[in-house]
Order: structure tokens, then sequence, then C-alpha cells
């Protein structure tokens, strides 16, 4: 709390990225450059001002572990594969800015330091959105013709924090209100199926993560049931004031009568892609093992070009090479790493989500007023938010999500270490046994006590000075 340049360094950490569009041709690199420097280089001033941990946690060893085995093992498979080096850079960027970003958020920091990292996400991925739709519009005829290729990927995350206002905190501000609105409204005139199945998805997982037992999930089931009302009422209102979004949603629909049956273009180049990417994986024991490596080429499978005759020629299919990360997180991590280091990052995601999921909804139950509860689970939502958005592609293909995926990660850990140590002094002291010793989590002294479990000022009598 001593250093008075903190503030700055999360935010120059979090909100250079959220300008960041890959779509923007006429982009210059340098500005991709400054921005992604500017973005690491805060990172490691943070680190360097940040606490550590002085207490061992299981859970902070195999996440960190997983997650540093992806990436040492990217760097043994580009050895074996000999990949281009600066496609392996460029994909593997937005994994390192994860880890940075894991390590940011994986730290004991103070309630004042966690609002401001907080503060400073939000405000990033609402620039993220704002920025991206205004660029959108710009581009477009109108909000009719909006395209999806600038929808940025955090899209999922900012719905998911605005999800925690409404159930858990029950704090419906006007704002926060009409920013969810605002964010389905996207949705529906985007014509984003996948994007709608994203936030049908978190708001189950609210629905479960606020249900502990039976009886209140008849209470939050009710509510998710008026949330899906509204959002259908707005498809409906929407699909009468502007007949060309009705006749977009209709191409997804293949039961619906006055919609031509046509095979979805997008859909099939992707199944396609993962085919290529799984042929190409275990066509030897070593691709199985290692992978193919970050950056490596693939193309469309053979077997889908009879799926796409009409709207590509057969030599414009097979001259296709892609090399950027694929449009499926789950294929491509097995493609990149195999089962050695392809597996290590989507389970340490995975695991953290269920612990800290599990967790929460018993620790809420029990104990509301633990510390550190709130922050676990709006980290929760946020990194919920990567299965969620794995639906429609690779949610860490883009630089700006990495940073925020790593940051909720290490907010999620950091926050279960936190206050599972909490439960298991309190259990102890509620047994009579006396407690084990209290080392600091950082920095102090031994014998200094702990602000997390007595007051900060003792109670003494009216007109009298505190003890030192």
């Amino acid at each position: 709390m001593r250093n008075k340049f903190a503030v700055v360094w999360i935010w120059l950490c979090l909100l250079p990225l959220a300008f960041d569009f890959k779509s923007v041709e006429t982009a210059s690199r340098a500005v991709d450059i400054v921005l992604t420097v500017t973005s690491m280089g805060a990172a490691c001033a943070i680190l360097l001002i940040a606490p550590r941990f002085a207490r061992r946690s299981r859970m902070r060893a195999l996440v960190t572990s997983l997650f540093l085995l992806t990436i040492f093992g990217s760097v043994a498979t580009q050895l074996l594969q000999g990949n281009e080096a600066g496609n392996y850079a460029r994909v593997i960027l937005p994994f390192l800015l994860m880890l940075l970003g894991y390590f940011v958020g994986c730290r004991p920091w103070d309630a004042q330091r966690l609002e401001q990292i907080e503060r400073a996400l939000i405000g990033a991925m609402i620039a993220s959105l704002v920025s991206g739709i205004g660029y959108d519009l710009l581009m477009s005829d109108g909000a009719a013709n909006m395209s999806m290729h600038v929808m940025p990927v955090t899209f999922l995350c900012l719905q998911g924090l605005l999800l925690h206002e409404f159930v858990f905190a029950q704090r419906i501000a006007k704002f926060a209100a009409l920013l969810f609105l605002a964010t389905i409204v996207i949705e529906i005139f985007c014509a984003t199926p996948s994007l709608l199945a994203g936030t049908a998805l978190l708001i189950a997982y609210a629905t479960w993560l606020a249900s502990p037992s039976i009886r209140p999930f008849f209470t939050t089931g009710l509510r998710a049931v008026v949330i899906l009302a509204l959002l259908g009422a707005m498809a409906a209102a929407s699909a009468s004031f502007f007949p060309s979004v009705a006749q977009a949603w209709l191409r997804h629909m293949p039961f619906a009568t006055d919609a031509q049956p046509a095979r979805d273009p997008v859909a099939i180049a992707r199944l396609a892609e993962m085919k290529d990417q799984v042929d190409q994986t275990t066509s030897s024991t070593l691709s199985t093992l290692v992978g193919m490596g970050y950056g490596h080429d693939y193309r469309y499978s053979p077997s889908y070009l009879p799926d796409l005759a009409g709207m590509i020629g057969e030599k414009d299919f097979y001259a296709i090479r892609m090399w950027a990360a694929g449009h499926d997180f789950w294929v491509y991590q097995f493609f990149a790493g195999g089962l050695l280091f392809g597996l290590a990052l989507p389970l340490a995601v995975l695991w953290a989500l269920w612990r800290g999921s599990m967790a929460y909804r018993a620790w809420r139950q029990r104990v509301p007023d633990a510390p550190h509860l709130p922050v676990l689970g709006r980290a929760l939502f946020v990194l919920a938010a990567l299965p969620a958005t794995s639906i429609g592609g690779n949610p860490l293909g883009d630089r700006f999500s990495g940073v925020v995926f790593g940051v909720a990660l290490g907010l999620v850990v950091a926050s279960y270490a936190r206050i599972a140590h909490t439960m298991l002094m309190r259990a102890a002291e509620a047994s009579g046994h006396e407690p084990p010793p209290r080392p600091p989590w950082f920095g102090a002294a031994p014998e200094e006590p702990l602000t997390e479990f007595l007051p900060a000022q003792p109670p003494r009598a009216p007109g009298t000075l505190p003890a030192r």
C-alpha cells in the first residue's frame, strides 16, 4: 500500500489491450507492439511491488504447476517440431499474458488493492465493449448489419460480473441494469447464437451456484425463469421492429417454416478445421504426446470438401493454410501440446473453477461474512466465461482476453487459499483445540497480529488514547 504508483500500473496492465482489435487491417504493427509492451511492463512492475504468500496451498501449487507445464512444454514442442518462430511467438503471446495476469492476481492483496484491480478490470472490459461495437457501427451500414468480427472476447465476462451483482450481491443499480440490457441487445442485433448460449450457461451457473440446497433452488430458479422470459420478450420485440434481424436469426433455425434450408458454412469450416487438427496430432506417437506446437500450420480436412461444394472451389480449398490459434479452445490445446502439455491448462482452469465453485456454495451458506468471499464470487463468474465463450471460438486467441482470464484465475486461486485457511482456523478454535501458529501472509514479523482475524483498533474507553 506504500507504492503510490500501484494504481497506475494496474490500469496500464489491463486497459491498453482493451483497444487491441486484430480485425483492423489498417492498424500499424507498432501500435500492437506498444500496447503489448505497455501491458507486460506494467504487469512486471506490479509483480515487483506485490506481496507474497508465506503459506502453502495445494490448489495454488497444482494450478501454477499445470500452467508452467503448458508454457515450458510449448518450448519443448517448438524445439521438436521446428515451427516458424514468428508464428509461435504470436500465438504463445496471449498465453504468456495470461501467465503474467495469473501471477498478478494470485497475490495476498489487501482489500483496497483488490478493489482497485476489480475496478480496473471492469473498466477495461467496458472500454473494450464500447470501442469494439463503436468501430463495428462505423464500418457497417447500420445496427442491423453489424458483424461479429470485433466482438470482444470478454463479452461474457462482463455479463458474468453483472449477474453476480444481481443474484448474489443483490444490487440492481440503474447503470448495471442498463448495461446488462445493452449486452443482450448487442447479442440479438449481431445474431450470435454462441453468445446467447453462453449467456444462458452463465444464468444456469448462477442458479446452481446460488442454490446449495433444494429449498433456495426454487427461488433462484424462478429468478432465472423471469430473466429468460425478459430475454425472450426482448428478442420478440427486436424481431417485430427489425425484420432484417429476425431474418438473420431464422437462418440459424432449420425448423423455421419461413427460412430456406441451408448449411452453415462457418460451422462446417470449423468442423473441418478441428478434424484436420485431430488428424495431424494423432498421425504419429510423437505428435500425440507433445502435439504439433503453437503456430503450426493446419487447414481444412478434405473429408468436408463435399459439404463446402459451391461455396469454395477445390483449388482454393487445398490452398488454405492457417497458423493462428484455432477456433476451438479444447481441440487446439490438444493440437498444440498433445497429451503431455495440451491438457494441462484446460485441467487447471476446470479444476480451479470446480473447486472454487463448490467451496463458494458451502462457504456462502455457512459463513457468509468470510473475508474475500465476494472477490471469489466475482472472479468465478469471470473465469466461468472462458468455457462459455469457447462455444463460439477460442477465448485465448486474443491478447486482452489472456490478461483478463489470467487475473481472474489468479484471484480465484488466491481467494480460495486465504478463505480455506481462515475456515481451518475458525474450525480449530470452535472445537476447543489450540489453532496452529499463524505465520504472516506477507512481509510482517511473526509476532505481528493479522488484520484479517483481529480488529484494526482494539476497543477502548471514550476519551483515552489508543494503546501502542
